[in-house]
């Protein structure tokens, strides 16, 4: 049989010109320090295999750019479909609410109050966010460097001045160039605040940031920075609310001390392998305990998506308890689902410092405050950590005072407050 071919390639023209209008896209912003954004879009693809014609795209970013763009994009109409977030009460009007495409008992079954994370006012009962896993901040060591020193490791109640001072002892006997660094972040410095005796809130549960506690802690964090103690260029080096962390010291080994948090394990296990032991020490205690903060990202979808229905069930497959389950051995990550946590999580292939370093981690949970958890959960505590930054970096390098400082904050803080209402 003859075959025209014009009219077959028209044919195929008008073939694909169909396919392309089928064609499902859906892209994903993820940023992660470890291997989050693979194994998440490794079982998206398989929704992918179930349904061809959607196609995944995956658009990783660094951390700071997600902070500063996915909120342009978002108020533009022009975000991805759904994205990996840390400003998780923050960005909910523009989630896209799961609960009429997911099973809602499984949802509030399986992971409880990190719901309420996602949500605004106590009438929100929407499902908008997955939290792929809790974080903890505190702090890890640079075991090797201890015991070549030998100085003894310090108790689990042992305090900031304490950590101070053998961190100071360490790296003046190992010739270690920075005893302690923290990461540039409202978050991070926000539970040694709290340990230090700091309420963040009033007694009706409005934020005041400033009190006594938690300038007790920017003083001492302030006069470390100053005195060497600290490793200063990781505040001082930036400007704004720029995020900055000290794993790149750490993982070189010219870092005793760091105060970072759970979800660099996988990032430590890949980059010092065999170079030294490391280890997880939590949090150091205070007149406030000795808590850290909780978080964590999580995953939602957005209203302006073109595809609501996809999204939810991209989010629901990734929540199911298997495909949770692989997430967290894989991403190294504390899980939150309810049953995943209660059977443990098998991180299969992890190296013996790794896995000592989840469970270090998983120890350091029943240790956080009440305080801490609310703080996380606050619509406004993005504005408050980043008024934090600000502030703090400009009394570390000497601009303001550290009681300057404390009055710019309670003024930015009821400025900010003022525009949120």
């Amino acid at each position: 049989m003859k075959l025209n071919l014009t009219t077959a390639l028209a044919g195929v023209t008008l073939a694909l010109a169909a396919g392309s209008a089928t064609a499902q896209e859906i892209r994903f912003m993820c940023s992660g320090d470890g291997v989050e954004c693979e194994v998440a879009m490794r079982i998206f693809e398989r929704y992918e295999a179930a349904n061809p014609g959607v196609d995944v795209i995956l658009d990783k970013v660094p951390y700071q750019g997600l902070l500063d763009t996915l909120p342009i994009q978002l108020a533009g109409d022009t975000g991805p479909d759904l994205a990996f977030v840390t400003d998780l009460g923050g960005l909910n009007p523009y989630y896209l609410d799961l609960a009429p495409y997911v099973d809602r008992k499984y949802w509030e079954d399986s992971y409880g109050g990190t719901l309420d994370w996602y949500r605004v006012g106590d009438d929100d009962d929407g499902i908008y966010g997955l939290h792929t896993g809790l974080t903890i901040t505190g702090a890890y060591i640079n075991r090797t460097l201890f015991d070549q020193a030998g100085v003894a490791v310090p108790s689990p109640d042992a305090d900031w001045d304490t950590w101070a001072a053998v961190s100071r002892e360490v790296a003046e006997k190992t010739g270690t160039p920075f005893p302690m660094a923290m990461d540039r972040s409202g978050h991070r410095i926000a539970g040694p605040a709290i340990a230090y005796g700091a309420k963040i809130f009033d007694e009706d549960g409005e934020p005041i940031l400033v009190d006594e506690g938690f300038k007790g802690f920017v003083e001492k964090f302030v006069e470390w920075n100053n005195d060497g103690t600290m490793a200063k260029d990781v505040w001082g080096g930036k400007g704004g609310t720029a995020y900055q962390d000290g794993s790149k010291e750490f993982i070189n080994g010219d870092l005793v001390y760091y105060f970072a948090g759970s979800w660099q394990v996988a990032n430590f296990e890949q980059q010092i392998g065999d170079l030294f032991d490391w280890e997880v020490v939590g949090s150091p205690c205070g007149a406030g305990g000795c808590t850290g903060m909780p978080g964590g990202a999580g995953i939602v979808g957005f209203e302006q998506t073109d595809h609501p229905e996809i999204v939810a069930e991209l989010i629901d497959l990734l929540a199911s308890e298997e495909s949770y389950a692989e997430y967290s051995a894989s991403a190294r990550t504390i899980p939150t689902h309810a049953a995943v946590a209660a059977k443990g999580v098998n991180y299969e292939g992890a190296t013996p410092l790794a896995a000592a370093a989840l469970n270090g981690w998983a120890a350091q949970v029943s240790k956080l405050e009440p305080i801490a958890f609310a703080y996380q959960g606050n619509p406004n505590n993005r504005a408050m950590f980043n008024i934090t930054v600000q502030r703090v970096t400009q009394a570390v390098v000497g601009e303001l005072s550290v009681d300057e400082a404390m009055d710019r904050m309670s003024e930015d803080l009821a400025a900010a407050l003022a525009e949120s209402n």
